[in-house]
């Protein structure tokens, strides 16, 4: 199913007999069950005007399109989105919808914030076929109920989005990034925490287990980034000395996990506090790599390994990224919700896709 505007998609979804697996370039993985839903075809660029910093785009349009578009005013997507192609081997082409579907965040989310909060408004088809308008397209915008910032995140559980609209920011005249070497998760967590509480607006803070690097990144005006890097590497000199380079350096794969990508393993992100990072990691095992300064791991162990059951008490939100459909069988994509929240949850979809249409794989998981 492949509709061509928003009033194809409505009749599709009344006439609808059974559960459908809503997606756009169908990149980012998850449960699939039910009869393919595609809005690629609902594709383009809406509005866009630099000087206000806004940009509409439909649902199915190409992450690239949008990227090159923006890239041509010297601005960008603030949220850095995720490219999840090399590391779940899926093909196609990420869409914008998807991106705001599963709030893709990368490192850059440590000091920009998440693709929900540049969010300005959104369209979507519920599951009654009814389409629903939210936000506007300009920065001052009163709306009552933030229904966009709900079905951001929601991948695709409470409707159809069809059309989203963006603030986006200016592209940075330079990128530096400072390298620590040697350091365990402990250290390299301190070093990270340090280097976010200065006042030198780092924009990337990650940390190769493995190789044992850690990575800080700093954007702006490039006289100013060269300044910052210089003293924030001699603040930081108790973790030893930084080797500074210039350019974008490995932030893309950083923000991709690239070198995970056709490793044998299932692959697990962990969301928990800094604080605890460490200690979850010494139980996890496996190959990590740590971004967000700390506060999201992406962890590489044997298929079939109950990662969750590990980190039980630390309160560690473990997801499966990558697995088979066994193991997904075995422990779920997302961890069981608690009592309370599961019953939002359920109202939410009972409001929104009072016939259980949308992705019913991953909410079964969800609620396991």
């Amino acid at each position: 199913m492949t509709p061509r505007n928003e009033a194809e998609l409505s009749g599709m979804i009344r006439s609808a007999p059974g559960p459908l697996a809503v997606g756009g370039g169908f990149t980012r993985g998850g449960v699939r069950e039910g009869e393919p839903l595609s809005v690629a075809a609902m594709s383009g660029v809406v509005l866009y005007e630099p000087d206000a910093l806004t940009l509409v785009a439909r649902a199915g349009t190409p992450v690239a399109e949008v990227e090159r578009v923006l890239g041509e005013a010297g601005q960008r997507l603030a949220f850095e989105p995720m490219d999840l192609r090399a590391l779940l081997g899926t093909t196609g082409e990420p869409t914008l919808g998807g991106v705001i579907a599963t709030n893709a965040s990368g490192p850059r989310r440590v000091q920009s914030g998440a693709a929900r909060d540049f969010l300005l408004g959104m369209r979507f088809v519920d599951g009654t076929g009814m389409a629903v308008s939210n936000g506007g397209r300009v920065m001052k915008n009163v709306t009552g109920l933030d229904l966009a910032r709900l079905l951001a995140g929601s991948h695709g559980t409470l409707g159809v989005i069809t059309e989203v609209a963006l603030k986006v920011l200016p592209a940075p005249e330079a990128t530096m990034t400072l390298s620590f070497q040697g350091h365990d998760p402990g250290k390299a967590v301190a070093c990270m925490a340090a280097a976010l509480g200065s006042p030198f607006e780092v924009t990337g803070a990650a940390h190769d287990a493995e190789a044992g690097v850690t990575r800080l990144r700093l954007e702006g005006f490039a006289q100013a980034v060269a300044v910052r890097a210089e003293r924030l590497a001699r603040k930081l000199s108790a973790w030893g000395a930084a080797e500074v380079s210039e350019g974008p350096g490995d932030w893309a794969a950083i923000r991709d996990v690239a070198d995970f990508a056709g490793r044998a393993g299932d692959v697990w992100r962990l969301s928990v506090r800094p604080s605890r990072m460490a200690e979850a990691l010494a139980l996890a095992g496996g190959a990590q790599r740590l971004d967000w300064g700390g506060g999201r791991a992406w962890v590489l162990v044997p298929e079939g390994a109950d990662l969750r059951g590990r980190l039980g008490p630390f309160g560690a939100r473990a997801v499966l990224a990558r697995a088979s459909a066994e193991t997904r069988a075995a422990f779920g994509t997302f961890p069981p919700e608690e009592p309370a929240v599961a019953m939002l949850s359920q109202r939410l979809r009972a409001r929104f896709d009072p016939r259980g249409l949308f992705n019913p794989g991953l909410m079964a998981a969800r609620a396991a």
